[in-house]
């Protein structure tokens, strides 16, 4: 249990504890006390580690087996005995230009959190720190966790998506170049990068239900003064979502932009297959009828015959080339 329990505290009026190192003497303590609460934050137990914590907190079933399970969606489920919220923390590596999705499930009761966290990118270390740092918003009790938690995951999603913002204006500054690059390989960016604002989408895009249902404050288990702060991080997750479908938006016009771009060159060369075969026709039709070797031809029996068709065959190519030089054909 020490290896999946990443920290665990007891912190009354705002301040950390030292607390029983028995989850159930810890939560009977915090309980005691009125004033205090116990933070359990878990590493991606297994059935068996996180079967004892479920036991002595009395967690659902039902929210046990999506903590367990993980690959949620962003949602707020509310049971007898506590909150159960699901939240997806996106991580962007700028080495590979990706995006990632952790999970964070965080358990909210009368007087305990427990967080469980799935994948490197979660902020809740940072989050503690943070919140230990600042007495005066952690007394406020297991709300101003939730709120913590989830005011640290909507603000990233807006960094994500500048990031994303930059890396989308430079593929389409790579797009309408002169050079165009390379067709398939800008095609292959599109879509990858199409990919990444999915998988965007998907963690922040589902969280706006439960965040406007915590904004309302009739969430049991959530202080109803913490509406305001609760509102606040509704705002960043609604601009955040409107980044993602702005995204999402533009790079649809990108990719129709740049299959344009393609008909317009396969247009242009297959204009200069025509033209380069046009000019080809005409020798090869005046060497066509004049190989026929009719004997009433008499051209054929004139001096200057062949520098004349020569000349005739340069004339009319040079002419046309020229035609088409002037039309852009060439």
């Amino acid at each position: 249990m020490r290896r999946v329990i990443v920290d665990s505290a007891i912190y009354r009026r705002g301040q950390r504890m030292e607390s029983p190192a028995d989850l159930s003497d810890a939560l009977a303590e915090a309980r005691s006390s009125g004033d205090a609460f116990l933070w359990v934050g878990l590493y991606e137990p297994t059935e068996a580690e996180f079967g004892h914590v479920s036991a002595e907190f009395a967690l659902h079933p039902l929210a046990v087996e999506d903590a367990l399970k993980a690959h949620q969606r962003p949602k707020l489920e509310v049971y007898d005995d506590c909150l159960f919220v699901v939240l997806k923390p996106v991580v962007y590596e700028p080495e590979s230009d990706r995006v990632s999705s952790d999970e964070v499930m965080v358990f909210v009761g009368d007087s305990f959190v427990v967080t469980v966290r799935h994948g490197a990118g979660s902020p809740l270390t940072a989050v503690r720190k943070r919140m230990e740092a600042t007495p005066d918003v952690l007394r406020h009790g297991p709300t101003a966790v939730l709120y913590a938690i989830s005011d640290a995951v909507v603000d990233h999603y807006i960094d994500v998506a500048g990031e994303l913002q930059i890396d989308l204006e430079e593929l389409e500054a790579d797009v309408f170049a002169p050079s165009g690059g390379s067709p398939k390989r800008t095609a292959e960016r599109i879509y990858t990068a199409k990919r990444q604002v999915l998988e965007f989408r998907r963690a922040a895009s589902p969280l706006t239900a439960p965040m406007a249902r915590l904004a309302t404050g009739t969430v049991p288990f959530v202080h109803d003064k913490a509406m305001p702060f609760f509102r606040d991080v509704q705002d960043h997750l609604l601009r955040a979502n409107e980044q993602v479908e702005s995204l999402d938006r533009l790079l649809s016009d990108v990719l129709s932009a740049h299959l344009a771009q393609m008909g317009v060159r396969q247009n242009d060369d297959m204009r200069k297959i025509s033209a380069w075969a046009a000019m080809a026709a005409v020798p090869t039709m005046v060497a066509g009828i004049y190989g026929m070797n009719f004997d009433h031809m008499p051209e054929l029996r004139w001096v200057w015959s062949y520098p004349a068709l020569l000349l005739l065959m340069a004339g009319t190519v040079l002419g046309l080339y020229r035609l088409f030089k002037r039309r852009g054909w060439m």
